[in-house]
């Protein structure tokens, strides 16, 4: 049974009451969730809810907007792909931060705004992850210092993405060569070792790696059955021969 869209099993219960109130839409209930968003980076815990309630309050109050605080609830959303969170707070961000992109190599111009450029390049990971272009996420990543910015205050977010790339990829395939999941995983040796071991539970075999069967990487049959009753045909057939030639 799939848990309901507004569940967090961590939310305190002032959260909870201010969410299920009409404080939900007090302006002045924004510091209580901008502090909740950095609870929530620090905790790596996450509430997508109280995110999109926070971003729903700077819309009708964007005086009170905080950068910091939009693109920390951007950062959490790229941690639980491929779930749509991203595209979700994407949605609630005024248009201006969503300027198409100045250059035609497809990166942020050095005179965008600060908060578009972040966006920007928060919105080219998400697409690199929903693509399951692992690699050029991580080569990406490390390509600019604004991105050891942006994502600075998300404690464990390269953890957070490997334990979310790797639940990707136990659902679509049993077995993979080494070398790929290491550049998928932006991981080498030992530390490679534990992560798919400990934390996985996977196995190194050589130069592959296998992943155990599960409900979702288990290759099934699909028997397809028409179920047409004989008086449903015989009725097709009767209206052919009715129509005038």
């Amino acid at each position: 049974m799939s848990r309901p869209f507004d569940y967090a099993p961590e939310r305190p219960a002032h959260i909870d009451q201010i969410l299920n109130g009409l404080d939900r839409y007090n302006p002045e209930t924004t510091t209580v969730f901008q502090d909740y968003v950095m609870q929530q980076c620090e905790s790596q815990t996450y509430d997508c809810y109280a995110n999109l309630a926070l971003l729903k309050l700077y819309q009708f109050n964007p005086h009170l907007a905080r950068e910091e605080t939009i693109t920390n609830i951007l950062v959490k959303a790229l941690t639980v792909f491929p779930n749509p969170d991203f595209s979700l707070a994407l949605s609630l961000l005024p248009t201006h931060v969503l300027a198409p992109l100045s250059s035609a190599a497809h990166t942020p111009a050095a005179g965008d705004a600060p908060l578009s450029e972040a966006v920007q390049k928060l919105n080219a990971l998400n697409n690199l992850l929903g693509g399951a272009d692992y690699t050029s996420f991580w080569s990406t990543l490390d390509s600019d210092d604004l991105y050891a910015d942006l994502v600075a205050d998300v404690s464990g977010f390269e953890e957070l993405i490997r334990v979310r790339i790797a639940v990707t990829v136990s659902q679509a395939i049993r077995e993979v060569e080494r070398s790929i999941l290491e550049s998928w995983l932006n991981l080498q040796g030992k530390e490679f070792e534990h992560f798919v071991g400990t934390v996985c539970g996977w196995e190194v075999d050589g130069s592959n790696v296998k992943i155990p069967l599960n409900k979702e990487n288990e290759a099934k049959g699909t028997v397809v059955r028409e179920n047409v009753k004989f008086d449903q045909f015989a009725r097709v057939i009767r209206r052919a021969y009715e129509q005038p030639a």
